[in-house]
């Protein structure tokens, strides 16, 4: 009986051996199964994961080379924007320069209206006070023996004849022109005379030329007869 239990023992033990060696073998299997699995599993996900890598390094590159791209375009609008304000710079002071220039040129013509003008005139006025001084020349000339020469410097020379009854042929003479002012000017009489001044400031007040050229004959028959 003690050999049947012990034989049934063995055989139990036998049986479990070779049920745990299957198992084992099964195991072992299954984990070769499973670690090829991992590999072939982490393979591809390794395989995804750089060709994802990849794609944002990509991105990353091309996202770089964008704002490179930016950036450039942006400087040559700042550029181009820069060169803009300039020349708009230039043409408004190149306008202020023309409006100034024709101010002065408005100017100018106003200046040489007035100055045209003003020789007008003054030219009216001293062709009137020719033709003044001619008439009383021409009466002082038939009545009173008056010559009248043009002399140098624009000057008129007025010489007197028929003052001194012993030499009738005797000159009396002054000089007389018209100033920058355009006022009447005596000067060099001879015989000299001490009132000549007071005449010339006469004529400059009163115009009159013929009553001018009366005190002045009438200043020279003085000399001669005092």
């Amino acid at each position: 009986m003690v050999e049947d239990e012990l034989a049934l023992l063995d055989k139990n033990i036998n049986e479990f051996w070779n049920k745990f060696k299957s198992n084992v073998n099964d195991t072992s299997c299954q984990m070769v199964g499973l670690r090829d699995t991992y590999k072939d599993i982490n393979k591809a996900f390794t395989e995804k994961l750089s060709v994802k890598l990849k794609e944002e390094e990509r991105m990353v590159q091309m996202y770089l080379e964008y704002q490179n791209q930016i950036c450039r375009q942006n400087k040559l609008i700042q550029e181009k924007k820069d060169k803009l304000l300039k020349l708009i710079g230039e043409v408004n002071g190149k306008k202020q320069d023309l409006e100034v220039l024709t101010t002065n040129i408005q100017d100018l013509k106003e200046e040489y209206a007035r100055k045209k003008e003003t020789i007008s005139t003054a030219k009216k006025t001293s062709e009137e006070r020719l033709q003044r001084l001619q008439k009383s020349v021409d009466i002082f000339k038939d009545r009173l023996g008056l010559e009248i020469r043009k002399i140098y410097g624009d000057k008129l020379q007025f010489i007197f004849t028929n003052i001194d009854p012993k030499h009738p042929d005797s000159p009396y003479m002054f000089c007389l022109h018209l100033n920058e002012a355009r006022d009447y000017e005596v000067s060099d009489s001879a015989p000299h005379l001490e009132c000549l001044a007071e005449f010339q400031e006469n004529l400059r007040k009163t115009k009159n030329f013929s009553a001018f050229l009366a005190n002045v004959r009438k200043a020279f028959s003085n000399m001669v007869y005092s």
